[in-house]
């Protein structure tokens, strides 16, 4: 493009017919290797000069230009051809621009002139002295007609406003009238009120056989449900077009929204309107609604590969809606995990790592449920009550077997529809662990008090927790904007209080108990801080702080196993596996001792071995990302191919020093030599309901080691995909363990 405003010939290119637009490269190599001429229809066949588009394409850009307030611009097109391939030059004159010299309204309807003159403030672009701009007058008459539609206007069409301009081509301006007319035959235009409420629920197929139920609920609902599933009043408190008040599009749009929000309605389409045959001017709604079917079940399932060790991950979720009668929604979710290690590690040659297993039930109303007299909160969103009860089995082969039991009640509901709270005043928590005898020995033996204390204990607590949730709307679009969450766990001080007044027994560790048993005492905090930056189009800069920290005080001097901080994993330290960065500066091969020799394992291996996954946590958690995302390809295989650059850095510390554990407490003077960094890219396959990602990150500042030697990516590049030195030392002192400088994360949504 060329003779226009850098502005508009970005712009201009849209303009461009598709099969005049230049191929993109990667689509069309994929035609060339895979498509077989055409004929698997793999790939992006390649474009071809037209000159009957090429024509089509100057033509489009010139109306482009002058309904940007150019009327005189003028557009030519050259070809360039050059060993088969040809370049389209636009080259445009786009003359004075004209601009808008006297605006007046000529509106028939009296109320319609003053609903008009007070909005126009509000939303209006044209203005005397701006530039004339026929996207500015769409603008306004598509704000106007949404101004009708929300103050009672049922019957207003965008046709009934029209612009007239007359243009002064000397001088450059153009003088705008707006016109707004009557209904033929009408001095006015009509104000609608709402009457009466038909609601009809079909069976999940659509159909409506058999014997209905039928109610008429009360002076504005009648309520016909085939599919004998939903009581009148789980419709009925999210229609917000109540009987008397006038029509309001927003509300109608409130109200389709609001019903598809609760997750038991396969279709909710926008109501139908009759008019009352009177002169009242009153409108009858018709709203056909059909269910979901009543129960579905989704497999889920991952795979984890890293130089030898693998995993994989088995999960169901089983659906029952509309329980009650009430929209109310049971799942109960299942989900296995094992990771296994390649079979040559010295210390642990049968290769298990690890097992988790999970089950849950969650019951979920679209109300709070509460002993008050609550109002229904959903004018921005459904609120919801959540009845949660989980069970965890946790299995480390030779160290321990974990069991944790949850239940908890939760009310999530939003204030605006930026700002969402969810509180959850009763939140129990049972955990207790068996540790292996032999592990139990080495632990003592080594002085290790704390990591039996931590796994292997017996423990329950009761507390509260409350989370904020800021512009979680904005999340899939492109604007400037911040994001925030914030939540605070808090638990054990009832029981404390309890157990002062009852002047209950101390265990052997000093820590009071309830029903014979030790409770925890704790408080927990962290946020999640997101800054949003549009760069045009779909380009992205994001910013993002994730912080906590939690304390155990009062009847416990540490945390509960599952309430500590973890790094490392698919959203945040990319380059890290999950739970294998940190506390601070620990680092395993120097904590644990000297390897064994001539393959047999030392007592430090096991120990290195048995607490793998298990020994890398903390109570302080810092850490930062920054992610530039871009567009590479509209279409790739059905979906949008986007990437992203993005750098990680931080870590998870222990709040207090630890015996033999140097530089892994959290100290200011000492954060940013004991934070981790790691560089990396990825590409994100969009399908515009869920995203596909895959991310590749590089280790490039490795806490675990001291001064220099941090930098690894610098100075062990030559190292990245062979052995050398570098690797080999690790690997001795590590009992076998490989280190990777690169990680491969697949996950499904963005990673933040």
């Amino acid at each position: 493009m060329k003779g226009m405003d850098d502005d508009y010939a970005e712009a201009a290119v849209n303009y461009v017919d598709k099969e005049q637009q230049p191929n993109n490269w990667i689509n069309l190599q994929f035609y060339y290797m895979f498509s077989n001429k055409g004929k698997r229809g793999i790939g992006e066949a390649p474009r071809i000069l037209d000159s009957n588009l090429v024509e089509f394409s100057r033509v489009q850009i010139e109306r482009y230009l002058r309904s940007k307030g150019y009327l005189k611009a003028r557009v030519m097109d050259t070809v360039n051809i050059k060993k088969k391939r040809a370049e389209l030059v636009f080259t445009a004159v786009e003359g004075s621009m004209f601009k808008i010299r006297t605006f007046r309204d000529s509106i028939y309807d009296k109320k319609v002139k003053e609903l008009y003159r007070v909005n126009r403030p509000s939303f209006s672009h044209i203005r005397p002295g701006g530039r004339f701009d026929t996207d500015s007058l769409a603008f306004d008459r598509d704000e106007f007609y949404l101004v009708m539609k929300r103050h009672g206007y049922y019957d207003f069409y965008r046709q009934y406003i029209n612009f007239n301009y007359d243009s002064t081509y000397n001088q450059s301006v153009v003088d705008v009238t707006m016109i707004i007319d009557n209904p033929i035959g009408k001095a006015a235009h009509p104000v609608y009120r709402i009457n009466n409420t038909l609601i009809t629920i079909t069976n999940s197929a659509g159909r409506t056989p058999g014997k209905e139920d039928t109610l008429q609920v009360d002076s504005q609902y009648r309520f016909v449900d085939f599919s004998h599933r939903f009581t009148p009043r789980t419709v009925t408190d999210y229609v917000f077009q109540k009987k008397g008040d006038i029509y309001n599009i927003d509300k109608q749009t409130l109200t389709t929204s609001r019903l598809s929000e609760l997750n038991v309605f396969r279709n909710v389409p926008n109501p139908t309107y009759q008019k009352s045959a009177d002169s009242t001017n009153r409108l009858n709604i018709k709203l056909d609604i059909v269910p979901i079917k009543k129960m579905s079940d989704r497999v889920e399932g991952e795979f984890l590969f890293n130089a030898g060790q693998y995993g994989y991950n088995l999960g169901n979720t089983f659906t029952k809606r509309d329980l009650f009668k009430q929209a109310a929604i049971l799942q109960i979710k299942a989900n296995y995990s094992v990771l296994f290690d390649n079979g040559k590690s010295l210390t642990n040659a049968n290769g298990i790592e690890n097992q988790d297993f999970r089950i849950g039930a969650n019951l979920i109303y679209p109300r709070l449920i509460t002993p008050f007299n609550i109002p229904v909160l959903g004018r921005y969103g459904i609120p919801h009550t959540t009845f949660s009860t989980n069970y965890q089995w946790f299995y480390q082969k030779g160290l321990v077997t974990r069991e944790s039991f949850i239940n908890s009640i939760t009310y999530d509901f939003f204030e605006t529809d930026r700002k969402q709270h969810s509180i959850t005043p009763i939140d129990i928590e049972f955990s207790r662990g068996i540790i292996d005898p032999s592990a139990q020995r080495l632990l003592l033996k080594d002085n290790l008090y704390a990591y039996s204390y931590l796994i292997g204990r017996t423990i329950f607590t009761s507390g509260s927790q409350y989370t904020f949730q800021y512009n979680a709307i904005e999340l899939n679009s492109y604007h400037n904007f911040i994001y925030f969450r914030g939540s605070v766990d808090v638990g054990g001080n009832t029981l404390y209080l309890l157990s002062s007044v009852l002047n209950t027994r101390k265990d052997t560790l000093g820590e009071r108990t309830l029903l014979g048993r030790a409770f925890a005492q704790y408080a927990k905090g962290e946020v999640d801080l997101r800054i949003y930056r549009s760069l045009g189009g779909e380009r992205q800069f994001v910013f993002r702080l994730n912080a906590g920290a939690g304390d155990p005080y009062g009847n416990s001097n540490q945390l509960i196993f599952e309430k500590d901080f973890y790094a490392g994993g698919a959203n945040d330290m990319r380059a890290w596996l999950p739970r294998t960065l940190g506390p601070g500066q620990f680092n395993r091969a120097t904590f644990y001792g000297p390897p064994g020799v001539n393959g047999i394992p030392s007592k430090g291996d096991s120990l290195r071995t048995r607490l793998k996954y298990l020994d890398q946590f903390g109570e302080v958690k810092v850490i930062a990302n920054a992610e530039f995302r871009y567009k590479i390809v509209d279409d790739f295989f059905g979906s949008k191919l986007k990437g992203a650059l993005f750098i990680d850095a931080g870590n998870v510390w222990r709040l207090h020093a630890q015996p033999g554990q140097p530089n892994v407490e959290f100290r200011f003077n000492n954060m940013l030599n004991s934070a981790a960094m790691d560089i990396g890219t990825g590409l994100r396959f969009d399908l515009a309901f869920f995203v596909f990602r895959l991310d590749a990150a590089l280790k490039f500042k490795d806490p675990q080691f001291n001064g220099s030697e941090q930098w690894v990516l610098i100075n062990h590049f030559n190292e990245l995909f062979h052995s050398g030195p570098f690797k080999t030392a690790y690997r001795t002192a590590n009992s076998g363990d490989t280190y990777n400088f690169m990680q491969l994360n697949f996950g499904i949504g963005m990673p933040f």
